[in-house]
């Protein structure tokens, strides 16, 4: 269908392809390109470095992600208006792994998620995102949002405890038992971001508030600094070694460097020594990491064709972000994905092709190489508000409380399990326990609607007196038909003869089939005529294919129940 091609197509550089061969490109459009590049850079960098924190790697490392992956994504993906990079969505996956694996462990298993997702556009599996329900995606992004917030409350409060630890329970309880210890001015740092942040929208000045927000936190940080109340900066918590062996304050302002992922330090310091352990970890986080940026670089793109009235690539990005995930960590990026509030500035500053992705990956760049000794100054506080507002904005509380007011009780729990599993241990498990729950419960919604109705006296009433007839309505599938079909065998020793119309019936599956052949088995048993009128295409191909055929005294097919009912009549006469 022609509609639904852009669910099945795979080719590199689709979004290039279309929007910029495919359409003229001119110097207008280029324009427009390059104003909503500039737009956007500026904002993902002070994002990029936040977010590399968050996920447990210096600063740093997620302007190499914005940098290499940012450029590579649009360049080669499906999607005309993603902006890819870092994202908020992976923190609850990453932090573990470099808290246990270091950046080495990190970067490897983000090679690895890049191959499956590669994999994954091979196998067309980009349509698949059709059929993850807006309950389970509202419930993992939502404890995301939770485990994110929760992990800013250490900096915002400057709080001196040490490295977090792995499961949520103990970090609420390690954050509790530390409450008393808080840094008043690291608080008015964060307390002063957060209000930037809340009430600049309203201004409805075309300056994204990012900017504004950390700028005061810097401000009021060195302002308390000269008053001799230090804030924790980006400068004194990060470092980096300089030619000379000294180390610099910060990060460094130098290109992204080639190096191979698994020479990197684990969280020893030391290069990761390789066990079949280590692999069989490393694989389970890259399938989480590979699942997750599937979803949100998918769902981020069928946001941005409701914006724009555009059709992507669904295989084709998953193509792009795998690639772009396999290459970036040979430089020192992390994993990377499309970021839907970035890709939203990016349609709403007047993208018009992929041109503005690659262009934002070049601010960036330029950023790193000039900006670097400044941003040093950035405090630890203002970066976690920063993310605060982030986890609120990916949370989208407002359709969860939408949901919560008006879904049926299936959706709410689906949801309400998706967001507690994902607080209380993965993602991984939420998305998987949330989509079997959904699946279950939709199969017992269309279960209960397959039903057997009585029709004798309505379409039949010349009918002899030990003849029954039945409609069934609804799909005869395993959760449905054995109910329907033995509800019906307990007329077999009643009847001499039933007749079954399936006029209704939409689906009759293998287990339906099985249902179906023991009903027939008990009203031989019984010496009762069965009889199926109506048949629709799928059932009867499916009765076809089993070699279901007529049985003398036991089976008989009708065309139509009119045809049925004639028959059955002109036998009981001839009698």
């Amino acid at each position: 269908m022609p509609h639904r091609a852009h669910l099945f197509s795979l080719r590199p550089g689709h979004a290039v392809r279309e929007a910029c061969v495919r359409e003229p490109y001119n110097r207008k459009r280029l324009t427009r390109d390059l104003l909503a590049g500039l737009t956007v850079g500026v904002i993902a960098i002070p994002l990029a470095m936040a977010l590399a924190v968050a996920s447990g790697v210096p600063p740093q490392y997620g302007l190499y992600t914005a940098i290499i992956a940012g450029f590579l994504i649009p360049l080669l993906g499906g999607s005309r208006f993603s902006i890819s990079g870092p994202t908020a969505a992976f923190v609850v996956i990453l932090y573990p792994v470099a808290q246990k694996y270091g950046l080495g462990g990190l970067l490897v298993a983000s090679v690895m998620a890049g191959g499956i997702l590669v994999i994954m556009a091979l196998l067309r599996l980009g349509r698949l995102i059709e059929y993850i329900p807006e309950a389970v995606t509202l419930g993992f992004t939502g404890g995301i949002a939770i485990v994110i917030a929760t992990l800013q409350i250490k900096d915002m409060l400057g709080l001196d405890m040490g490295e977090m630890p792995e499961h949520y329970i103990d970090k609420l309880w390690l954050l509790f038992s530390h409450l008393s210890h808080w840094h008043w001015p690291s608080v008015a740092v964060a307390v002063s971001t957060l209000m930037v942040m809340l009430a600049w929208p309203h201004l409805k000045w075309p300056v994204p508030p990012h900017l504004p927000a950390l700028l005061l936190g810097t401000l009021v940080a060195l302002l308390l600094a000269q008053a001799g109340y230090g804030v924790d900066t980006i400068g004194s918590r990060f470092s980096y070694l300089l030619p000379d062996g000294s180390h610099g304050a910060g990060i460094p302002s130098q290109l992204p460097e080639f190096e191979w992922p698994w020479l990197q330090a684990g969280a020893d310091g030391l290069p990761l020594r390789w066990s079949w352990q280590l692999f069989q970890d490393l694989l389970a986080a890259a399938f989480a990491i590979a699942m997750l940026g599937a979803i949100e670089s998918l769902l981020c793109a069928v946001v941005l064709d409701g914006m724009t009235g555009k059709r992507h690539s669904a295989n084709s990005e998953l193509l792009g972000q795998g690639i772009a995930n396999m290459v970036t960590p040979f430089f020192g990026g992390i994993t990377a994905t499309a970021a839907l509030a970035r890709s939203a500035a990016n349609v709403r500053a007047g993208a018009e092709s992929p041109v503005a992705g690659m262009v934002h990956a070049l601010v960036v760049l330029l950023g790193l190489v000039s900006l670097a000794p400044l941003l040093a100054y950035i405090p630890m506080a203002a970066m976690a508000a920063l993310l605060v507002m982030v986890a609120w904005g990916m949370s989208e509380a407002h359709k969860a409380v939408h949901l919560l007011r008006t879904a049926p009780r299936g959706d709410i729990w689906v949801f309400v399990a998706c967001l507690g599993l994902t607080v209380l241990f993965d993602m991984v498990i939420a998305i998987t326990v949330g989509i079997v729950l959904a699946a279950l419960l939709f199969m017992k919604e269309i279960a209960a609607m397959t039903h057997a109705e009585d029709i004798t006296t309505q379409a039949t009433d010349a009918l002899p007196e030990h003849w029954r007839v039945f409609k069934i309505t609804g799909p005869l599938f395993f959760a449905a038909a054995d109910r329907v079909f033995g509800e019906l065998s307990t007329l077999c020793t009643e009847r001499q003869h039933i007749v079954l119309s399936l006029k209704e019936v939409s689906l009759l599956d293998a287990g339906g089939l099985a249902a179906l052949n023991k009903l027939i088995d008990k009203c031989r048993h019984n010496q009762t005529e069965l009889i199926l009128t109506d048949i629709p295409p799928q059932p009867l191909n499916t009765l076809a294919h089993a070699d279901i055929k007529p049985i003398k005294g036991a089976l008989r097919f009708y065309l139509t129940l009119e045809e049925a009912r004639r028959t059955i009549i002109q036998d009981n006469a001839a009698a």
